[in-house]
């Protein structure tokens, strides 16, 4: 039963104080053990509340059979101090929401993790699951004696197969966590002058089977964590909170990474086989630095309900891009940002789901409402308004605001008005005004460039939000001339000094607002963009390319021919691989099924003549295009034929090759690679073959409800084949009638994951209508959960915009 607003409201005024005590027994495969002592206070004797604890069996309190339903243990008759006892076993999971069992198919170890978050910690101990309600956390964890326990605290003491942790500061129950298996680490003591002896525990840890990827990557993952650490310990006023700082690479986390306290989990898949290109370098990097922010902004402080999540995620993603660049060394992570991360909020922004930044409370109900709101608005969008501000205000302001945010509400909770309130207090600047418009609006402005009568050029905004940002001035070979630092609200500005020139505004990117440019620019930059110096201006200009194919402005042919004139020569290999990841994007999405195979060709051709040209940069990227979209089976046969070749090119030929009528690389390349990765791209290359057969084996697969999240996504990616339109249309309302049926009798993760599955393809445009109609039906019946309603309303809008 998820928990609503109002009974929230009322929990957070009646209770304070929560202190917890737990054991978990996780020594048997079929369900683990839950012992919980929770003391807390009452502000209303004699009132009752609730606990909540999701699956659970011989439920006990105090010792009693305990008044226990719809995941919920009723407390009743409370006094002003209260401490209550309870027992239970609980249910392993296998799709990321819960205590989430992994075998490893290399080794056959077994792994543990709780994964948590949201309402998802009532699946692995009783609490009082609301971000408003913190507790401290005592832990003891028995579990096989070859295994290493982490949890929240720092390890106090091991004793045979028990570990027992140190009590951790107050904190928000979705943010409770621990992992246990034979996980192989590297640690180090990080200086940290205010700790006693001067230094903290820090750790990386891995999959058993994951050994050789995590000594291959230990010293710039210690690199960039202790960078990371320096920097935010140095700029942030409050001490860093926890005891110690461990960062796990864990089997079955449905998020890319979570901010537990002291303890941070991240995707497993993070930890590359092959050597990372090195869009995955900067994604890894600003993703350390994002979960690190999280401990001040979120942990820390964490917003009081869900409608401010935006307060955790949006500070931490642009915290991440920037802190990567400023302390890490991954100077170019505004580039990354530029060509991958903001489009995603653009695209959010755009369908009828959006909603402000900053959500009016009310609306969101539940927890089930909260979950689809953790979208791309909440952090792409968030994050590049969060940009804007930082460019309004400047660094001190801004910085002295956030400070004073933290040292007033550090280990409880806040909102907007919080926030606003120390933005205030650091600033002349109008920030409530600013906060209206960017923050409690929806949408994003368009920079329009016209010129007058004498060629001058003028800027002007469609919108409503006031911008501060770099307009540059290019020749007509786009070589860089002059730029000019502009604040643009509701009147038009005249750019004299740019007369007869390109005009590019917004050239570093500071702002979240879509670009058109003048016919004479335009011109310009699809003859020269290549020429542009700055790889920030060269990414924004490929994204405003991109939205005006999805916009319909210019068709997709046109975007591959500007990419194959202008992708050819890049050299900055950020670049290079986020376009690429838009022109499948975009081929996938708006392309008509007779043209999918030259776009194809296409791109996948830009992609040889990357690797052909012997960039070590680009090289990695470059091969992983070209081994998934070649044509040419005889070059994949002997691609793979090769000893050197990374394993997920070497997959993704393999995917390739099965696509294309030819299974019979899958099981030797099985066989070569028993890794968790290696058992995901078997999957999705078995799927992808292209028989009535294999589909329907595939089909069975998917809907069977045995899969866990991550192989679910691995069958349903290759499942929609590229060319394959005809072949799985008889699928295409099987999709929605069997879809909603698994999503029904499923959580949050599958909801999410069969929403994700959405048959993005090619398809003809009367079979599109077919499938929105469909999907449109089902909505349309009230009955489909509400985090894949939100999903297939999000991509029936896509789906508009491709008709």
């Amino acid at each position: 039963m998820p928990l609503k607003l109002p009974e929230a409201r009322e929990r957070a005024v009646l209770l304070t104080d929560v202190h917890t005590e737990l054991h978990l027994d996780l020594t048997s495969t079929e369900s683990f053990g839950v012992e919980a002592t929770i003391s807390f206070r009452c502000t209303q004797p004699g009132a009752s509340t609730f606990l909540e604890l999701n699956g659970g069996t011989d439920v006990t309190l105090d010792g009693q059979p305990a008044s226990y339903a719809d995941g919920r243990i009723a407390l009743t008759d409370l006094g002003e101090t209260n401490q209550v006892r309870v027992t239970a076993r609980m249910p392993y999971v296998t799709d990321g929401d819960g205590m989430t069992v992994t075998i490893d198919p290399a080794d056959g170890e077994r792994y543990v993790c709780a994964h948590t978050s949201m309402d998802i910690t009532q699946k692995v101990i009783p609490c009082f699951d609301q971000p408003d309600i913190k507790s401290t956390f005592d832990v003891s964890v028995t579990a096989p004696s070859h295994w290493t326990v982490l949890a929240n605290g720092a390890l106090r003491d091991r004793d045979g197969d028990t570990w027992t942790f140190e009590s951790t500061p107050p904190f928000s129950s979705y943010l409770f966590t621990l992992v246990g298996g034979p996980w192989v680490s590297v640690t180090w003591d990080e200086p940290y002058a205010p700790a006693p002896g001067g230094t903290l525990p820090f750790g990386w840890h891995a999959r058993a089977s994951q050994e050789r990827e995590l000594q291959r990557d230990a010293d710039e993952l210690r690199r960039i964590t202790s960078a990371c650490f320096q920097h935010y310990t140095t700029v942030f006023e409050p001490d860093y909170p926890y005891a110690d700082y461990q960062q796990v690479f864990a089997p079955g986390l449905n998020w890319g990474a979570m901010e537990f306290p002291g303890c941070v989990v991240f995707r497993d898949s993070y930890l590359t086989q092959g050597a990372p290109t090195e869009l995955e370098k900067e994604w890894v990097a600003s993703t350390i630095a994002h979960e690190m922010a999280h401990m001040w902004f979120g942990d820390l402080v964490t917003m009081k309900w869900w409608e401010d999540s935006w307060l955790n995620e949006s500070f931490a993603d642009f915290m991440g891009y920037d802190v990567a660049g400023i302390a890490a060394g991954y100077t170019d992570a505004w580039t990354s940002a530029a060509i991958t991360r903001k489009p995603t909020g653009y695209r959010a922004d755009r369908r009828r789901s959006t909603h402000p930044i900053a959500e009016d409370t009310e609306k969101i109900v539940d927890v089930d409402t909260a979950f689809a709101n953790f979208d791309m608005i909440t952090y792409a969008k968030g994050n590049a308004a969060l940009a804007q501000l930082g460019h309004w205000l400047g660094e001190e302001a801004f910085l002295a605001g956030v400070n004073k945010h933290l040292n007033a509400h550090a280990f409880g909770n806040a909102d907007l008005a919080d926030f606003l309130d120390s933005l205030d207090a650091a600033t002349d600047l109008d920030v409530r005004a600013w906060a209206e418009a960017w923050l409690r609006s929806t949408g994003f402005d368009t920079l329009v460039v016209t010129r007058d009568s004498s060629g001058v050029p003028v800027l002007t905004r469609e919108g409503t939000r006031s911008h501060r940002l770099t307009v540059s001035a290019y020749d007509d070979a786009m070589t860089l001339l002059d730029s000019r630092d502009v604040l643009l609200g509701d009147e038009p500005v005249r750019l004299e000094e740019f007369a007869g020139r390109v005009v590019v505004p917004n050239s570093g990117d500071e702002t979240f607002a879509v670009v058109r440019p003048d016919e004479q620019s335009w011109a310009a930059i699809t003859a020269g963009l290549s020429s542009v110096e700055s790889h920030l201006t060269r990414a924004m200009l490929w994204w405003t390319a991109v939205d005006l194919t999805e916009s319909r402005v210019i068709p997709v042919a046109d975007l591959i021919a500007l990419a194959d004139t202008h992708l050819r020569p890049e050299t900055h290999p950020l670049v290079f691989e986020g376009v690429m990841r838009a022109l499948q994007l975009v081929t996938r999405r708006y392309a008509e099924p007779g043209d999918v195979a030259g776009h194809l060709a296409a791109i996948a051709d830009i992609a040889r003549g990357a690797v052909e040209g012997g960039d070590p940069a680009l090289a990695p990227g470059a091969s992983r295009v070209l081994a998934r979209l070649s044509a040419d089976t005889a070059f994949l046969v002997d691609w793979l034929g090769q000893d050197d070749v990374d394993p997920t090119v070497r997959w993704n030929a393999v995917h390739r090759l099965a696509e294309l009528g030819d299974p019979s690389h899958i099981e030797p390349e099985e066989a070569r690679d028993t890794s968790v990765s290696g058992h995901h791209a078997s999957l999705t290359a078995r799927a992808a073959v292209p028989t009535a057969e294999a589909k329907d084996a595939a089909w069975a697969r998917l809907m069977s409800g045995e899969l866990g999240s991550h192989e679910f996504d691995a069958v349903a990616v290759g499942f929609w084949g590229w060319e394959q339109a005809d072949l799985v249309r008889p699928y295409l309302d099987r999709y929605v009638t069997e879809g909603l049926d698994l999503a029904r009798r499923s959580g949050q993760a599958m909801g999410d994951v069969i929403g994700d599955a959405f048959p993005r393809l090619p398809l003809p445009l009367d079979v599109r209508r077919e499938l929105r109609a469909t999907v449109a039906a089902a909505l349309d019946s009230g009955d489909v959960p509400t985090v894949l309603a939100r999903a297939w309303n999000d991509a029936m809008d896509d789906l508009d915009r491709t008709l």
